[in-house]
């Protein structure tokens, strides 16, 4: 399917609901550690409509609004080229470009001094922190994760409590193609914004490189908004999905 037939119908379901989103951004003083006695200066992102992000430049994911909207997530999704796993011999995170790399052209957010992992805390974060003297490096903020639908007070000092997950996996994307693609590609799509979320660690573990007949995020709520996320970054990269994939997907966003 073109993105042309793709995103008309898209575009057809705007304006829809927006959450607000407000981030405060603010400097810290000493040591990383955050001022717990400042006032809040800000709101993290519960997020919008993943329709309404086709480039994933807009903070968080919420559920979709309405028959319209699923109705054009199932076009957007049986439209996906289906074909089976193929061999994950060969993989290597390293086959993706150095972890984060900011100087990748062609994505969003890339070449502006600071690494896409801080881009996508900074993104996707509320009264975000810096350490001293840095306006990139995130120390601390509030962050709402659509996976599970918690709230997260993140600290540096314990980075491993929100991870950025590939929506659709470095090592998934190996098996249906990536493989075969020239490098330049492959970085694009690990550093890509619209790939890209920050979410729970333990969560994100637990995701792996399932595909949606595998796994789902934990909050029903937001299943066909992962879904339609999922669908839009193999729209993008020209990637198929396995046929049992694109019938968890279209179940998920059905009715």
């Amino acid at each position: 399917m073109s993105r042309s037939r793709i995103i008309g119908p898209v575009l057809a379901l705007l304006p829809v609901a927006v959450i607000p989103y407000v981030s405060g951004c603010d400097v810290l003083g000493q040591a990383d550690a955050p001022d717990r006695g400042s006032a809040p200066q800000g709101s993290y992102a519960r997020g919008v409509s993943p329709l309404a992000n086709p480039d994933g430049t807009k903070p968080g994911l919420a559920p979709l609004a309405g028959s319209a909207q699923r109705a054009a997530a199932r076009e957007l999704i049986a439209g996906l080229a289906v074909k089976g796993r193929g061999s994950k011999t060969g993989y290597d995170r390293d086959e993706f470009g150095s972890a984060w790399k900011d100087a990748v052209d062609g994505v969003p957010l890339a070449r502006n001094g600071c690494d896409t992992r801080n881009d996508l805390l900074r993104l996707h974060g509320g009264d975000v922190r810096f350490r001293s003297g840095s306006d990139c490096v995130v120390v601390s903020m509030t962050l709402y994760d659509p996976y599970t639908g918690m709230t997260i007070e993140w600290r540096k000092q314990k980075a491993a409590e929100v991870q950025i997950d590939h929506v659709v996996p470095l090592s998934y994307s190996w098996q249906m193609g990536s493989s075969r693609w020239p490098e330049s590609k492959r970085e694009r799509f690990a550093n890509d914004a619209l790939n890209l979320i920050p979410v729970q660690g333990r969560a994100n573990s637990a995701k792996g490189d399932s595909g949606p007949a595998s796994w789902l995020p934990p909050n029903k709520q937001i299943r066909c908004a992962y879904a339609v996320r999922f669908a839009q970054v193999a729209v993008k990269y020209e990637m198929p999905v396995t046929g049992s994939d694109r019938a968890a997907m279209l179940r998920e966003c059905a009715g």
